[in-house]
């Protein structure tokens, strides 16, 4: 069984930008937003997959995903998925022992900036960079699923 532990932050200034070591345009749409899970299609760069998640609006879900070659998702993501879609650059950010994503959303999403943290345990520590605003683990509007029928610029 896979578990995702991650927790959301909103991002208070622009600090990370210099920390930056890799970032990816990814798009992504939904097969199936409601019920009991989610699945998704992505696409990140050149690579591609299926993510299927529980829908439960917490720190820990359950979390599958396989890759699937990108024509297949490029043709899911035009024909099955609904608009609107995600688009969103990835930034990833080293900071101490951790890799931070910090998406940047465009959009209807755009000015919408999230910072995520996977973990191993609920309760492991990590050191709080001072670029990190609140958290919104358990806001559901941060949730990427939600951002699709209920987006930033209607809040």
């Amino acid at each position: 069984m896979a578990v995702e532990i991650e927790r959301k932050f909103l991002v208070k200034n622009d600090a990370w930008w210099a920390k930056v070591d890799h970032s990816t345009r990814i798009r992504q749409g939904y097969l199936a937003p409601v019920g009991t899970s989610s699945v998704r299609v992505r696409i990140e760069g050149e690579k591609a997959n299926i993510n299927i998640k529980s829908a439960s609006l917490s720190i820990s879900r359950l979390e599958y995903e396989y890759p699937i070659p990108l024509q297949d998702a490029q043709e899911m993501l035009d024909k099955l998925c609904p608009e609107p879609q995600i688009d969103k650059i990835r930034h990833r950010v080293k900071y101490g022992d951790h890799l931070w994503e910090i998406d940047e959303f465009f959009g209807d999403n755009a000015g919408l900036l999230v910072a995520e943290i996977e973990l191993s345990r609920e309760d492991e520590l990590f050191e709080i960079p001072d670029w990190l605003g609140i958290e919104v683990s358990n806001d559901p509007r941060y949730y990427n699923v939600n951002l699709i029928s209920h987006p930033y610029k209607n809040w």
